[in-house]
């Protein structure tokens, strides 16, 4: 009798094992849209975060092109305000307290850098809506043209 009780053991592994054939295809059936569904809402929420990083850089490049332009501090500080939130609405950035500094000197072959700082919603980027922001900044330098006139202090 000792001899029966394994092999009866065995016959009903086999039977409740062979009863679960196909569970495992119907489960990947149903979870795999969900994953896939997943991997789409991460990479729009990434390239979302990827193209607020470009178009930030682009518009600190065009304030620093604009301040260099300029011929006072005052001028080139504005000019370079303006022309970042411009460059970030025309990019269709939404940003909540954009900030730019100038740091420089206009004087011909001088270098003018900007630095833009822009608080971006990611909220905008999908239909179910993703809570929060990042704070970007980006950087960027110009040379003031060396061949620029420059009319200099107590001169006519």
């Amino acid at each position: 009798m000792t001899g029966r009780a394994p092999k009866a053991t065995t016959v009903r592994w086999r039977r409740w094992w062979a009863a679960e054939r196909g569970s495992v295809t119907a489960e990947a059936v149903l979870v795999t849209p969900l994953l896939v569904m997943l991997l789409v809402f991460l990479a729009v929420v990434v390239h979302r975060g990827v193209d607020a990083r470009l178009r930030l850089d682009d518009a600190a490049h065009q304030a620093a092109r604009a301040a260099t332009l300029q011929r006072s501090p005052t001028a080139a500080t504005t000019a370079a305000r303006d022309t970042a939130s411009a460059a970030l609405a025309q990019a269709g950035l939404v940003c909540r307290g954009v900030t730019t500094t100038m740091s420089g000197s206009l004087v011909p072959a001088g270098a003018v850098t900007v630095r833009v700082r822009c608080t971006v919603d990611f909220g905008q980027a999908l239909l179910l809506g993703v809570p929060g922001g990042k704070t970007l900044e980006s950087t960027a330098s110009e040379v003031v043209d060396t061949y620029r006139s420059w009319r200099q202090p107590g001169g006519a």
